[in-house]
């Protein structure tokens, strides 16, 4: 029998393989009809195992240093890996330099990973003194963690390099590198602590979690860690403040943002222009109340299958005497998390013919989803925010060309607004979290595939991982520095018409059902807000940009001549302020920099005199004696064409 490293040869950036479509370790024995494909470490296979071997090297060191640490799961993730652990102490920046340096050791050591089969018996006596291992072999983790999984359980022994003696173990699935060297002591770095819940659960014991980064080579980290000082700087959070465009003020409460005046032109601009849009697409536009009865939801399932994410119940409307008798039996009221069983009603207020068909209804309709206090995060995930929300209704036979043009449209206006690098993320049925039979969303799966098809981008399954009510088309953007966000949704549902018992009158004269498409094109304008403003890194492009024109006057004389200007700008719609403070001119430039000002006029005595300014752009070139007209066509063309400036 031969070796799965034998069959693969020795390159030592293949770190696991292969073998009849299973990654295994490349110590696992193969006979000649296996199938055996080497996997490399710059694949996202190979990356995974690299950074779940070093976080097994992570928590070797923690119980090398902190020998009463209790092991939690320690899986890779996203750029990186985490290891929870029950430890008396929160691990401070200090403890996490010094694991650091115990798991360089450890991997310059070479030590072998070594797997083992044992028995459940077995397991438990060898892991008596880790009590959230024991749990895991038991019912409560199965194959959710990388610790348990597949017919049999797993021990990995990290084993000495000269001497094969045991240095200590972990229980695990696997695979593997084949030993410590195969990570590159350089390219490894431990980002920081947090609390964390044993497996995510609230109801659960609060552990420490370290979260660590590994990468194929020392560039590769560095590269990592560059990207991550500029996503810093973007922070929309940061941005905000800086820029004084909103707040989340804690007398109002976690994940309610309000709006600046700066931020509210922001916000303004992007609805004003999207309202535009939906008019020349023939949406209709309906206006729907925050607050319903529960009775709305237990129709739409909302109640059924989204009650985590509801803010609790109001008991409204019961009437009681003075003397205790209950004369009214008050109801639950709910802020409502969606705006779909609403509009639902409006298709339903009166009689629908066919020739109505499709029926856009458009809404910005602001919706409050009650987020875990750990999840908010915030303009990307708010309790309360403004959905971009429509809701079509049509017929089958009309389905596949609306979804066409749907598509078409939601592209074209994310264009519009500076995003151009997009991927489809098609998200299928989730049997035990679904209404609906299985001939129904198989159906709408295959049409909402057919569309995203047509596009010819690439389209990526995202398993299980629709809406209750039907399978979703979700456009994955990419932004400036390359990381991906979830811009607009399109979902097709036949389960909610039937649940509100939607009708129309066919040319034949019969009633039928009509299909329901769910659209969110910026998900909410708070998440878009954030999305442009990193993407953008507050520099907005001159149409969206709070304040367009900073007029700069040399000295307090030359005001009048710059307030004449501002006037002609006004005139045409321009958003432009004269800068009157007290600074001198040199400062007042810096400041219109430093709030990411398109555009600065600037003018003293030579420039009055010729009727001109002194054009300053934003990355800090300048044309000098520019008429005061040209200037105005020049900055009114680049808002009206929305030039990226």
């Amino acid at each position: 029998m031969a070796t799965a490293f034998e069959k693969v040869g020795g390159d030592r950036s293949v770190i696991v393989a292969r073998v009849n479509g299973e990654l295994k370790d490349l110590s696992t024995e193969v006979s000649e009809t296996d199938i055996v494909e080497p996997v490399s470490v710059d694949t996202p296979e190979g990356l995974a195992v690299l950074r779940h071997s070093t976080a097994h090297v992570l928590a070797q060191a923690v119980q090398d240093t902190f020998p009463e640490a209790k092991l939690g799961i320690g899986p890779p993730i996203k750029d990186g890996f985490y290891y929870d652990f029950s430890v008396e102490d929160p691990f401070t920046p200090e403890d996490l330099a010094t694991l650091e340096k115990r798991m360089v050791a450890i991997l310059k050591s070479g030590q072998r990973f070594s797997r083992r089969v044992v028995s459940e018996d077995e397991a438990v006596r060898e892991l008596e003194s880790e009590p959230f291992k024991l749990r895991l072999i038991g019912s409560e983790g199965g194959a959710e963690v990388m610790e348990v999984g597949g017919n049999e359980l797993t021990i990995y022994d990290n084993l000495d390099s000269k001497t094969g003696e045991r240095c200590w173990g972990d229980l695990c699935r696997g695979p593997h590198v084949p030993d410590t060297r195969y990570i590159p002591p350089n390219a490894i770095k431990l980002m920081r602590s947090a609390a964390a819940y044993w497996l995510g659960d609230q109801a659960n014991e609060q552990l420490q979690r370290i979260y660590g980064t590994a990468w194929p080579s020392k560039d590769d980290l560095r590269a990592y860690l560059t990207f991550l000082e500029e996503a810093e700087k973007r922070d929309h959070r940061k941005l905000g403040a800086e820029l004084d465009l909103f707040s989340f003020p804690e007398q109002i409460g976690s994940g309610l943002a309000v709006f600046h005046p700066k931020g509210g032109v922001v916000r303004r601009v992007m609805e004003d222009y999207s309202r535009r849009r939906h008019e020349e697409a023939g949406y209709e536009f309906v206006n729907t109340p925050h607050i319903t009865k529960g009775a709305l939801f237990e129709t739409s399932g909302h109640l059924d299958w989204y009650a985590e994410g509801m803010y609790p119940p109001m008991k409204l409307d019961g009437e009681v005497d003075a003397d205790g008798t209950v004369r009214k039996q008050a109801q639950d009221y709910y802020l409502k998390p969606m705006n779909c069983p609403m509009h639902n009603l409006v298709f339903g207020a009166r009689g629908r013919s066919y020739r109505e068909l499709p029926l856009r209804l458009f809404e910005f309709g602001t919706v409050y989803r009650y987020e875990k206090s750990g999840v908010v995060q915030g303009l990307t995930r708010a309790r309360g925010f403004t959905q971009d929300d429509a809701h079509i209704y049509c017929t089958l036979e009309q389905m596949p060309h609306e979804l066409d043009d749907l598509l078409d449209f939601v592209l074209g206006l994310l264009r519009d607004y500076g995003l151009e690098d997009f991927y489809l993320e098609i998200s299928t049925r989730d049997a035990e979290k679904s209404v609906g039979t299985d001939e129904v969303w198989a159906e709408a799966t295959a049409i909402l595939r057919q569309a995203a098809e047509r596009q010819g981008l690439e389209l990526v399954l995202d398993e299980g991982g629709a809406a209750f009510y039907g399978p979703k088309i979700s456009v994955q953007a990419k932004d400036a520095i390359g990381r991906t966000w979830q811009m607009s949704t399109i979902q097709v549902d036949f389960n909610l018409p039937e649940r509100f018992g939607l009708e129309y009158q066919a040319a034949d004269g019969s009633r039928q059902r009509p299909v329901m498409i769910h659209r969110a094109l910026f998900g909410s304008i708070e998440r878009f807000f954030a999305v442009l403003l990193e993407h953008y890194a507050g520099a907005f492009p001159p149409w969206l940009a709070p304040v367009q024109v900073v007029a700069i006057p040399v000295t307090d004389a030359h005001i009048p001549y710059l307030d004449e200007v501002a006037a002609a700008l006004r005139a045409k719609g321009v958003r432009v302020e004269v800068d009157t403070a007290d600074d001198r001119m040199q400062k007042k430039i810096r400041n219109a920099q430093r709030a990411k000002v398109p555009y600065m006029l600037i003018a003293g005595d030579e420039d009055a005199d010729a009727g001109a300014v002194s054009f300053r752009y934003r990355d800090g070139t300048q044309k000098n004696g520019v008429p005061i007209s040209d200037a105005v066509d020049e900055i009114v063309q680049a808002i009206d064409t929305r030039v990226q400036v």
